[in-house]
């Protein structure tokens, strides 16, 4: 995200949205001295474990006042457009993410409150800017040019990591309170310099007071990010390494951004502008790889260049960027290892020609692609997965949603047979298939609308904070006709979006329909919708209460029959 303050957002949260920009990379941090976590699980090795500096930030800043930051910091963001729920990069997102969260816990960075307490959410931001950064309560951002500038998975694990450690030791947290002493230090010498100028009638003097108090404050955050930016690569090493990446991916990372940090004015990498690649960082993590042992699995580059290319199509959808991915020439051609990049070219250019609407190109780049993929040296099945899920997006937007189902009922069939896939591999496939059920030819459409409902139903009952498969579930709800259904999936996820006026008046809309009986005997619908909307009116009474300074106060309920 943009690090200049927005228009009209509150000013903690405009601070918190300015230091998170900061605090993308290197990590903010106080000098302070820290214990020993105690029954803290030791460093891998046989180096003793270090103290974490983040370990007392709870003495400025409690879990749940964070937590709660962050999730006003959130509201915010999902309402951007640059807020981008792209299921299949954001389930590649989500299988780096969640090894490195599970090395954390293992590891004893994450304790039982903020275990508890915190989001431990991945998102995707559509911006064309090598960027990531950590948000107040659990939430980390990553930019699709970064996704779309790293080589391989491993180099961009290690940024997740570095990421993940911003939030595992309360940096943010601990950057709040340094602000407030550093403004409190500022403060002092203005004051300073008040008194020097009425007393020596100097103005000079009084402007170097201002200055010398400016340039302390300024020397302390200093000293702070530095502190914060050596912990973040020595934990985030340890992350790397403890969830099964290879550790080199670190330093590879380094000499990446090393390498284009050239482009550093160019405003296309505010990574590198926020965090500097110093000798000394670069050095420290080659020696951190001396006697580190090899990851037992390699991973194949071609899923991950797959994604990489996918970024590189979302990040910018400009019909410039768009036309000159769709000719993008196939390197890698006559090369030992050229497999993985053409098939990156292929895929991107599949991928820009559909979204250009010139889908005779998409489908002959696709064809291109299965026959790179059907040679004796294809690479593993979970490629084929990919290009499936392709193939079914561009018949999609050609307007052919039968072939798209019918792509997807293959893959689905082609899931039940192979072992149980986890929840973030199910989504891409059950919202797309949603989509595809709801653009239906009518000899189709009744059954396709019905499995999709149904599916959706129990995946937000299990996963009740997915914004996007309220909205199609409401969608299909609507498209069959159950209008309460559709009414109480469409207040979750404006909920979800923080938006609880609009929440409100779907679940109002409700009540009122099933009071008419002109829903039909949907009782249990009825029954969720009335206990939804006395939830809803009770956050939305906190929230006031809470604005107006008094949180313990209720609110008058702005209708009669809310009140329980």
């Amino acid at each position: 995200m943009p690090s200049q303050r927005p228009a009209l957002l509150p000013e903690r949260l405009a601070r918190t949205l300015m230091l998170a920009a900061a605090l993308a990379l290197p990590l903010q941090g106080p000098q302070a001295q820290a214990v020993e976590r105690p029954g803290g699980p030791p460093h891998e090795g046989n180096t003793p474990r270090l103290p974490a500096l983040g370990e007392s930030a709870a003495e400025d800043f409690a879990v749940g006042a964070e937590r709660r930051l962050g999730d006003e910091v959130m509201t915010v963001i999902r309402r951007d457009p640059a807020y981008l729920d792209d299921p299949q990069l954001l389930q590649y997102l989500q299988s780096l993410w969640q090894p490195l969260v599970a090395a954390a816990r293992t590891r004893g960075d994450i304790d039982v409150d903020t275990a508890s307490q915190f989001a431990w959410e991945a998102f995707l931001v559509r911006d064309r800017s090598v960027n990531a950064f950590a948000l107040p309560g659990g939430f980390v951002g990553v930019h699709l040019g970064l996704i779309a500038m790293t080589r391989t998975r491993d180099q961009l694990a290690s940024v997740l990591a570095h990421e993940l450690t911003h939030v595992t030791q309360r940096h943010i947290a601990r950057g709040l309170a340094v602000q407030q002493r550093q403004t409190l230090l500022s403060v002092v010498g203005m004051i300073l310099a008040l008194l020097a100028a009425s007393r020596a009638d100097n103005a000079d003097l009084a402007q170097a007071a201002v200055m010398g108090g400016q340039a302390a404050a300024l020397q302390g955050q200093l000293n702070f990010s530095r502190d914060m930016e050596r912990e973040a690569d020595r934990i985030g090493f340890a992350l790397l390494a403890g969830a099964g990446f290879d550790a080199a991916g670190m330093s590879a990372m380094f000499e990446l951004m090393d390498r284009t940090n050239r482009f550093n004015d160019s405003n296309a990498y505010p990574y590198l502008r926020s965090h500097p690649l110093t000798q000394e960082r670069q050095s420290e993590a080659r020696m951190r790889l001396q006697g580190q042992p090899l990851p037992a699995t390699a991973a194949s580059p071609a899923l991950h260049a797959l994604m990489a290319a996918r970024a590189s199509v979302l990040m910018d959808p400009s019909v410039a960027s768009l036309h000159r991915l769709q000719q993008l020439p196939l390197a890698g051609e006559g090369e030992p290892q050229g497999a993985a990049t053409q098939l990156a070219a292929l895929y991107a250019a599949a991928m820009a020609a559909s979204l250009l609407n010139e889908h005779a190109l998409a489908a002959q780049r696709i064809a291109q692609a299965q026959a790179l993929l059907a040679a004796p040296n294809a690479p593993q099945p979970e490629l084929e997965h990919v290009f499936v899920m392709l193939r079914a997006e561009a018949a999609l937007a050609a307007g052919d949603a039968a072939a798209a189902l019918q792509q997807l009922g293959t893959l689905r069939q082609a899931q039940q047979g192979a072992p149980r896939a986890d929840a973030a591999a199910q989504r891409p496939l059950l919202l797309l298939q949603a989509q595809a059920a709801l653009r239906a030819p009518p000899p189709q459409r009744a059954a396709a609308l019905r499995e999709a409902t149904e599916r959706l139903q129990t995946w937000v009952a299990q996963h009740p904070q997915d914004a996007t498969g309220w909205l199609l579930l409401g969608n299909c709800a609507q498209a069959q006709g159950q209008r309460l259904r559709a009414l109480r999936a469409q207040a979750e996820e404006r909920a979800l979006l923080g938006d609880l006026t609009g929440a409100l008046d779907r679940l109002r809309s409700g009540r009122e329909l099933a009071r008419s009986g002109a829903a039909g005997q949907d009782f249990i619908e009825a029954s969720i919708i009335e206990v939804r909307w006395r939830e809803l009116q009770a956050q939305r009474r906190a929230l006031l209460a809470e604005r107006r300074g008094r949180p313990g106060e209720r609110a008058p309920a702005e209708d009669p029959d809310a009140q329980p």
